[in-house]
């Protein structure tokens, strides 16, 4: 600011009036104020400036899984519309599933002062969010619930969504059902699987453990499990692909096979509805989980005192075809 007074031959409060746009500037003064700041680069600091005022820095946090995946991207746009609406940016990073690079995103965000955080779990122990809760700074978990502490949670229905998987295909007649998920660690693959063993009791169809596989996955691992699971007399005739990423490496795992089994994916992807067949799934609104989330993040932010929520979601049953082929 000494540098554009400088060069527009006025005082440092003269400029602070032209850029906080306050009023008793003349037009000229102003205009030579705003030429020295397009020459010079000048860009205000409003961290700084919000620090001074004692007011919020505008902006929020969100750490999700992969902001890589179509998934959290859209999620991320969501959380982006309501920020914006309450006049704030939002600051995200990517846990990439390690709970110890989680942590470190939450308290760098933290250390930035942002008015709230939101974040898709990646680990169970988020004791060190405590002190910052208590110092005000509201906690929204996504997707996931926290591990070890009690705080405001949007999540989707699934186990509901498995089990209503599970009853689809037995309707088609399928018996040998397979189910690929995620690593059991983490929540929303361990309560699918739940679902999964749900549906089957209501279905009466057996719980098969030859028939499941849990574990990070990679193209590699869903290849193998795939032709694994089509092997031999008792082989599987429907599979249930616990996430979108696994979906698609199902999708490619059965590129080259002659008689594909049925396939129902849980979470909607891109490109799903044009495929041959197209792929059933059981689908979620992303863009509503991160709305309500985000609802729920800034009530606290303007002081909403109530007891921490846990909202579930609804999911719903996409027909489409590769989930009615017949066993």
């Amino acid at each position: 600011m000494s540098d554009v007074a400088r060069l527009a031959g006025v005082s440092i409060k003269t400029v602070s009036r032209v850029v906080n746009d306050e009023p008793a500037v003349h037009p000229d003064t102003a205009e030579r104020v705003m030429a020295a700041i397009e020459q010079l680069g000048f860009r205000r600091n409003l961290g700084a400036r919000n620090l001074r005022r004692g007011s919020t820095t505008g902006t929020i946090g969100l750490i999700v899984e992969d902001v890589g995946n179509p998934f959290y991207s859209e999620l991320n746009r969501a959380v982006e519309r309501i920020a914006t609406s309450f006049g704030r940016q939002v600051l995200t990073g990517s846990s990439e599933e390690n709970s110890d690079r989680e942590r470190e995103l939450v308290l760098e965000f933290c250390a930035r002062r942002v008015d709230g955080i939101l974040v898709v779990p990646a680990g169970l122990q988020h004791g060190y969010l405590v002190p910052e809760m208590r110092a005000g700074t509201p906690v929204v978990f996504i997707d996931r619930p926290a591990g070890d502490i009690v705080a405001d949670t949007v999540l989707v229905d699934n186990l509901g969504g498995t089990v209503e998987a599970v009853t689809h295909l037995a309707k088609h007649g399928h018996r040998r059902i397979a189910f690929l998920g995620d690593s059991p660690d983490i929540f929303t693959a361990a309560e699918r699987l739940r679902g999964f063993r749900e549906g089957c009791v209501r279905n009466g169809i057996s719980y098969h453990e030859s028939l499941v596989s849990m574990r990070t996955p990679t193209q590699e691992y869903i290849g193998d499990a795939v032709a694994r699971l089509l092997r031999g007399p008792d082989a599987a005739t429907a599979v249930i692909a616990g996430n979108n990423r696994i979906a698609v490496h199902v999708l490619r795992a059965l590129a080259h096979v002659e008689r594909r089994p049925a396939l129902v994916g849980f979470d909607d992807f891109e490109l799903a509805d044009l495929l041959n067949p197209p792929v059933t799934v059981v689908a979620h609104d992303v863009s509503a989980l991160g709305h309500a989330a985000a609802e729920l993040l800034f009530a606290r932010v303007q002081g909403d005192q109530s007891p921490p929520r846990k909202v579930v979601l609804p999911v719903r049953l996409v027909v489409r075809g590769s989930g009615e082929a017949a066993p």
